[in-house]
């Protein structure tokens, strides 16, 4: 049953805050979904580069009273609003990190889709038998991803982040979890480990940047990397040249729309139209960079 009672052909408002996003498969997934659903949606962006606590604030006020239903926030934002909220959901507590910011009754509520869809879209990497898996970045989107997998029962999660304290941080956050370890460089965390996970925005363009040397890659690694412009990051493309197995950002970022998009309207959307969404934007991009 729908929890916010969209009935069809009701305009539904959502957007993403976040710099830069221009980039964003968001707008594409968000409103096809509407649409499958009888609902007319539009997803709006909203992008601020280097906006303090006072700009955010604003923003979030204009989405309590514009008749947003929500918005999503991406880097770098997904640390910096959590205490700007009136109300945080409890995955969303624990990590100190927010990707989902949903209105209800004039409150601004926080959650986290991208722990619950990277846990829908790494579990068929993971082995029954035990893993050991590197997590690169400790901010917004390397806290979700270390959640996900500890709600995965991976028991032995390595943190490396340029900045130690907040691997150390994200580190205590997990205790009741779990637990996780801070690694002191990428070469620790990946000693022995079973899979890698990117992060970080290091790859996404127009950076060609890569967060691990393509040297500390193996053939027995899987790799996942956060990012999905490009699709296939530099890491990634490093990985499959050794014979690791990949999995892109194209299944986090369908999966994580789809959980919002269910928070924003009660109603869940088809994860397949999500995905034809973004496949279109995907190959829209690729014509136009090859023709450029």
């Amino acid at each position: 049953m729908p929890k916010r009672g969209y009935a069809a052909s009701k305009k539904l408002l959502t957007g993403l805050i976040g710099a830069p996003i221009a980039h964003s498969a968001s707008p594409a997934m968000h409103e096809r979904a509407a649409e499958a659903l009888g609902l007319r949606g539009h997803y709006q962006l909203i992008e601020v580069a280097g906006a303090d606590a006072a700009e955010l604030q604003m923003m979030l006020e204009g989405v309590r009273r514009l008749g947003f239903a929500g918005v999503n926030v991406t880097y770098p934002y997904k640390e910096a609003v959590v205490p700007l909220l009136d109300a945080l959901a409890p995955g969303a507590a624990g990590m100190g990190a927010v990707n989902t910011v949903v209105v209800g009754d004039g409150r601004l509520t926080g959650h986290n889709t991208d722990t619950t869809g990277f846990a829908r879209a790494v579990a068929p990497l993971l082995a029954p038998s035990g893993n050991a898996v590197a997590v690169i970045g400790a901010g917004g989107v390397g806290k979700a991803i270390a959640f996900a997998l500890a709600s995965l029962k991976v028991a032995d999660i390595r943190i490396f982040d340029s900045e130690p304290a907040r691997a150390e941080k994200l580190a205590s956050l997990l205790a009741r979890q779990g637990g996780a370890t801070v690694a002191g460089s990428v070469e620790d965390a990946l000693d022995g480990a079973t899979g890698l996970v990117n992060g970080t925005p290091v790859g996404m363009l127009p950076s060609r940047d890569t967060p691990v040397p393509a040297a500390l890659l193996r053939p027995d690694l899987w790799v996942a990397d956060a990012v999905y412009s490009p699709l296939i990051t530099p890491l990634l493309a490093a990985a499959q040249e050794k014979g690791a197995r990949i999995m892109t950002g194209r299944e986090l970022a369908i999966y994580q729309a789809a959980d919002a998009f269910e928070l924003f309207t009660g109603l869940a959307p088809s994860t397949e139209i999500m995905g034809e969404a973004f496949d279109a934007v995907m190959a829209a991009r690729s014509a136009a960079y090859q023709a450029a």
